[in-house]
């Protein structure tokens, strides 16, 4: 009988360096460079360099000094912006030695609640997002607010953690879910409710991660995104260990690129991402497209349409045209819808939907031997304000499919009268372009003679308050509410606004506005290390007390 030679502890030592090798360093670097091209690649390890070498200049005396006296500066304007001194008000540092009556917690909130009518009245304004001057942020009107009211105290203390003792609030939910995966086209699919759609994003990507570990056995899971996608994908990637690649969007249709999210797909990839509209213009992706991806490869495929929420469902009700983007396209598997958007509930109220309960059965957490006793929640949070799920419920069902398609319509006319004047009017057309072709509720737009960031910061002036966007390309959007629905002011302003800019002589030592300052400063090559630095700044001055 042959001998058989065993492998020395040298040999054994090769064989596992040669695995390391290949595993973690050949191997997923052959994965990274297939995502983003020889080219892409290049300018990532360009862009690194560079950034080395600015990061060791700005730690020169001088650079530093300069750099500290322009941040504080910044944080004594946004202090006295966001945190001015209010004599008039209470300062309450630490609990009162003695409790207030009723009358007077009132009176302080009616003070509170006058905040920004008081310091909107040298403007000649009203409060600007009552008069429907502010893009987004505020979707409803005051319509709901008693529907509101009323359902949310009847619930004031309940928490869906103990369902029993709340079985009111239980049944609210699961109807709600219910009503939006109806709106969706999946009826008999499963979902839960969150804080919002960050939350509804980060529950979906940590469902994915363990679906990849559990399922496909993928220890160092990768997400492909849209770089159009919302930020709150970018947070997942940190707060789960995955992967991000961040996909380029044609530049012409601003919807993601179907050849590049299909090259970035390897062994580690536990799902695709497409946005139904995203939030920078307002493109719908090809979801059809992405989804024969993720059913030919074995993947998830979320889709977030937290702004299209309760618009982009009954825009064919309404009688406008609508891309196919829902749970009725093979591959889509889970989705996420903001009911305190466009479905006019008070903030705190999302949802996250799945084509079926097992898909669902990722996103949740047991704990079956803490010395409390069985631990589950199906979500990040553990307590709820149910009070908050009572109202959303009652908003839902006082508006009906009627009231959806009545306010989509409202907001969709804005939408194409906006879009419609961006490209007839001589004033506007002759330097403003729109981004891609919306077709849901932003309109997006930017300019190759004239400084958008300008625009934007004068139509701040005026009241208009429109989201600046970043990226190479730059620009402003505007996101069509049933407040925002003068259409024509709004064009007016707009009008008016370009021509100032297009016609300003330029006046030496003066300072320029908000976005102009912060998009500039984005622009240059310090800007990664500063603008970190300045939103630190801004998150503080949110706690000055």
């Amino acid at each position: 009988m042959p001998s058989v030679s065993l492998p020395n502890l040298k040999q054994i030592k090769n064989i596992v360096l040669l695995y390391f090798l290949w595993t973690r360093v050949l191997l997923a670097s052959y994965r990274h460079i297939r995502a983003r091209g020889v080219t892409g690649t290049g300018l990532e390890i360009y862009t690194r360099i560079q950034r080395s070498i600015v990061y060791l200049l700005l730690l020169l005396p001088s650079s530093r000094t300069k750099v500290a006296s322009e941040l504080s500066a910044l944080r004594t304007t946004l202090s006295a912006k966001l945190a001015p001194p209010r004599p008039h008000l209470r300062r309450d540092l630490a609990l009162p030695e003695k409790g207030l009556s009723i009358e007077e917690v009132d009176a302080e909130m009616e003070k509170l609640a006058n905040l920004g009518a008081e310091e909107s009245v040298n403007t000649g304004r009203g409060e600007d997002w009552k008069e429907g001057r502010v893009s987004g942020a505020v979707y409803g009107t005051r319509d709901t607010d008693e529907i509101i009211v009323k359902a949310y105290s009847k619930f004031t203390v309940s928490n869906p953690l103990h369902p029993d003792v709340f079985p009111g609030v239980r049944k609210m939910e699961a109807e709600l879910v219910s009503m939006v995966l109806s709106m969706y086209n999946n009826p008999l699919g499963a979902g839960s409710t969150t804080s919002g759609g960050t939350e509804s994003i980060l529950v979906a990507c940590k469902a994915y991660r363990d679906w990849g570990k559990r399922v496909k056995g993928i220890t160092k899971p990768e997400m492909i995104v849209a770089a159009s996608a919302h930020a709150a994908f970018w947070k997942a990637s940190d707060y789960f260990g995955i992967k991000l690649h961040s996909i380029p969007v044609d530049e012409k249709t601003r919807k993601v690129r179907i050849d590049l999210v299909k090259r970035a797909i390897n062994a580690n990839t536990v799902m695709l991402v497409g946005s139904a509209p995203n939030f920078p213009d307002g493109a719908i992706d090809d979801i059809p497209a992405l989804g024969k991806l993720a059913l030919k490869y074995k993947l998830g495929l979320h889709v977030d349409c937290c702004l299209g929420s309760f618009v982009i469902p009954f825009l064919e009700k309404a009688g406008f045209e609508c891309p196919e983007f829902d749970f009725r396209v093979p591959g889509v598997t889970s989705m996420s819808c903001d009911p305190h958007k466009y479905g006019f509930t008070c903030k705190g109220v999302s949802t996250l939907m799945w084509r079926d309960a097992e898909w669902r059965s990722f996103q949740f957490y047991v704990l079956a031997d803490w010395t409390g006793g069985l631990y589950a929640s199906p979500t990040l949070a553990g307590s709820r304000p149910g009070a908050l799920l009572a109202a959303a419920y009652a908003v839902l069902i006082s508006h009906g499919v009627s009231g959806y398609v009545e306010s989509t319509t409202k907001i969709m006319n804005s939408a194409q009268a906006i879009k419609h004047a961006l490209q007839t009017s001589p004033i506007l057309a002759a330097d403003l372009y729109i981004l891609g072709d919306p077709q849901v509720s932003v309109i997006a737009f930017s300019s190759k003679t004239i400084n958008i960031m300008k625009v934007g910061d004068q139509m701040s002036k005026r009241g208009y308050h429109l989201s600046a966007l970043g990226g190479k390309t730059g620009g402003l959007h505007v996101a069509c509410t049933v407040s925002l629905t003068n259409a024509e002011e709004l064009i007016k302003e707009l009008e008016e606004v370009v021509t100032e800019v297009k016609n300003a002589v330029p006046v030496p030592g003066e300072k320029e506005g908000t976005n102009v300052a912060l998009y500039g400063l984005g622009q240059t090559a310090a800007g990664p290390f500063v603008l970190p630095q300045i939103a630190r700044i801004f998150l503080e001055t949110l706690y000055l007390a």
